[in-house]
């Protein structure tokens, strides 16, 4: 991979990976300080909740209500709600609440022990990712996903290591060149020539 590509790529996969985190902190990270998630699936708190929102709520005691308070509660079928306090009735720890959207109140009240808490933030349409994604199929898309961001957040590393390792067969492989051998180095020996003897000359 090219110098470019590859800072292409480091900052595409850091993006998502801090969209993940973030989205991840927003669904889950938030019960550590004791606060709840829920989707709206029904357009009975509109224009303040409106239907696709995602509301956070904090668990409170029911003293701390108050009339027009807006709450988070379990209904008799096990399903949460969120509706708007109209009315208390603390000697028999009973709710009155009224969806905003509505005309009529809620036909029961809601009692004190079913009471979740207050809602204190919402952000709108993240309730219809977190709807898909906590049931099949949208669960297996976002393992799927998740899947994939690390495939692509630790390709690059392994790309490099793979190249380290091409490089490092290839420099093995080249053959060495000859030394050249120390006898060559040395001076080849001079052939000695013997002076010619002088003629032996005749006595007289």
């Amino acid at each position: 991979m090219s110098d470019t590509v590859k800072k292409v790529w480091n900052v595409v996969s850091t993006v998502l990976v801090v969209i993940v985190v973030l989205f991840a902190i927003l669904l889950v990270g938030v019960r550590l300080f004791g606060i709840q998630v829920f989707s709206v699936i029904s357009g009975s708190m509109e224009p303040e909740y409106p239907v696709g929102s995602l509301i956070y709520v904090k668990e409170v005691d029911a003293s701390e209500v108050e009339v027009n308070d807006v709450i988070t509660y379990v209904l008799p079928n096990d399903m949460p709600s969120t509706h708007r306090v109209i009315s208390i009735d603390r000697q028999n720890q009973h709710f009155q609440t009224k969806g905003d959207a509505n005309e009529t109140p809620d036909g029961a009240p809601v009692h004190f022990k079913n009471l979740i808490g207050k809602p204190v933030f919402t952000i709108p349409l993240l309730g219809y990712v977190a709807h898909f994604i906590q049931h099949p199929p949208g669960m297996y898309i976002a393992i799927a996903i998740g899947a994939v961001l690390l495939i692509l957040v630790f390709l690059p590393d392994l790309l490099k290591k793979n190249d380290g390792k091409t490089k490092d067969k290839k420099e093995a492989k080249e053959p060495e060149e000859p030394k050249k051998s120390d006898e060559s180095l040395e001076p080849q020996p001079e052939t000695e020539s013997k002076p010619n003897p002088e003629p032996e000359r005749e006595e007289e």
